[in-house]
Formats: C-alpha cells, sequence, structure tokens
C-alpha cells in the first residue's frame, strides 16, 4: 500500500512539473523583448499627419543646384534655365555666366528682335532701362510669361524674360521677339571691361580677339569712356564683335569667376 501511494505521488509530481514548465515557456513568449506588449518596450506612435505631410513637401521641393544650368528646365520649346537661376541671374550682372549661355553648345533657346524695342525688365531686377535692342538682336530665352489678367488687347498672349549679350535682363512680349533665325544676328556691346582675368586671358588665345585687344589699348590707352577718339570707339566696338564670333563658334572658354548662388 505504501510502494502504491509512493509510486502515485511520483506521478503527481512529474504532472505538475510538467504543466509548470509548459506555463513558463508561454509566459517567456509572451514578455520578449521587443515584442508588442512586453515590459520596458513602447509600440512606435503613428506619425502625425501635418509632420508627414511637411516631410513629403520638403522632398518635393526643388533642391538647388548651383552652377551653370546645362539642361532644360523642361521638356519641349522654349528651352530655358530653372526658375531660381533666372530670378538671381536677373537681379544682378553676370558677364562671364552670359558667354556660357550664348555659347554654341548652350541648349537654350535663342530669340531674335522683330524691330526696335526699348529695353524693360518685368521682373525689376538689372536691366538698362533707357537702352534700346536692335532690329534682329540675338538673346537667349530665359523663362515664358503669361499674358496679364484681364487684358484684353486681341493677339497678346504674354511672351519672355531673355538675356542680352551685354549680361542685362530684359522682358520682350510675343510680338517683340521670333524663334526665326535671321542671317545676321546682332548683339548687344560685351564690355570687355567687365570679364574677369581668366575669361580675358581664355579669350586672347584667339588670334583674332588678341589682336584686337592689343590694337584697342594701344589705341585707348587704357581708356573706353570720356573723351576717346572715333578710332578707340571703334576698336572697342569691334573687340566685342570678335568675342561674339568666338563664342558662337563654340570657342574655349574659362569658368566664370563670378556665379549667381540658386
Amino acid at each position: 500500500m505504501r510502494v502504491k501511494k509512493a509510486r502515485m505521488r511520483s506521478i503527481l509530481y512529474a504532472f505538475v512539473s510538467l504543466t509548470l514548465s509548459g506555463c513558463g515557456g508561454q509566459a517567456k513568449d509572451a514578455a520578449a523583448p521587443g515584442s508588442p506588449g512586453a515590459a520596458g518596450s513602447e509600440r512606435p506612435e503613428p506619425a502625425d499627419d501635418a509632420e508627414a505631410a511637411g516631410a513629403e513637401a520638403v522632398e518635393a521641393e526643388p533642391v538647388s543646384q548651383g552652377g551653370l544650368p546645362k539642361e532644360c528646365a523642361k521638356s519641349g520649346e522654349p528651352c530655358v534655365p530653372p526658375g531660381k537661376f533666372v530670378s538671381v541671374l536677373c537681379n544682378g550682372t553676370y558677364a562671364e555666366v552670359t558667354l556660357h549661355l550664348f555659347h554654341q553648345e548652350s541648349p537654350f533657346t535663342r530669340g531674335y528682335l522683330r524691330g526696335k524695342t526699348k529695353a524693360w525688365n518685368a521682373s525689376g531686377g538689372a536691366s538698362e532701362n533707357d537702352a534700346m535692342l536692335d532690329f534682329d538682336e540675338e538673346v537667349v530665352l530665359l523663362r515664358e510669361r503669361s499674358a496679364p489678367q484681364g487684358m484684353q488687347v486681341s493677339g497678346v498672349t504674354g511672351g519672355y524674360d531673355a538675356l542680352r549679350w551685354d549680361g542685362s535682363c530684359v522682358t520682350l512680349s510675343n510680338e517683340e521677339v521670333t524663334l526665326d533665325r535671321p542671317p545676321s544676328p546682332k548683339a548687344a556691346k560685351i564690355e570687355w571691361r567687365y570679364l574677369g582675368s581668366q575669361m580675358q586671358e581664355a579669350l586672347r588665345k584667339d588670334e583674332a580677339i588678341n589682336e584686337t585687344y592689343r590694337a584697342r589699348r594701344k589705341e585707348c590707352k587704357g581708356v573706353t569712356t570720356g573723351t576717346v577718339s572715333a578710332k578707340c570707339v571703334k576698336l572697342d566696338d569691334k573687340l566685342s564683335e570678335v568675342v561674339v564670333d568666338f563664342v558662337r563658334g563654340g570657342g574655349s572658354l574659362s569658368e566664370p569667376e563670378k556665379m549667381p548662388e540658386w
């Protein structure tokens, strides 16, 4: 009888041990570190909708690239530079950047004046407001402009902000500019003194430019404004012309020393 009771007690102890072991395993699984509901761990809270929207807006905002733009801001015609670049460009004078934008390899669309036009800049930036654009003058189109709201004039459909060879920006209506290249496009005068020393050195590697530069320097004696000889004025104009020919022909330019920060 005692043997039978001892055997039953042993079986009971084994059953209890197995039961407790199984419960312990379940408790361990339920409290696994990092699992939901585990002690010492927290479930990440969902992001606030406004914060999420703000993050998406930041990611979608175009980042300033800096440097010289080499691609169209959008597909199709006209091919124009990015708007941020244009805004900075037209609020200053960047003579060396201008040469790059007019360069043979530049992709941006050229426009040509249908007739003499008074220079003005609707964006309020730098422009020679007393100057006149000449018939057949070449410009680089910078951005398209919409016609003012409420305008009732027949045929007026907006226009362009454009860049002249002298580095100034102008606003032109569609009626003032054409995309058809004339036989001999004109160019606004380039002021040599506004070009940096590195750019001048690069340009003077061209024989025609260097010869004109030296002849102009000898005649003008370092002076190009005020009281100068007629020959000095003529050579100053010629220097601008040979630089334009060089740039249109794809001549090598140095990197601009002064760049728009965009």
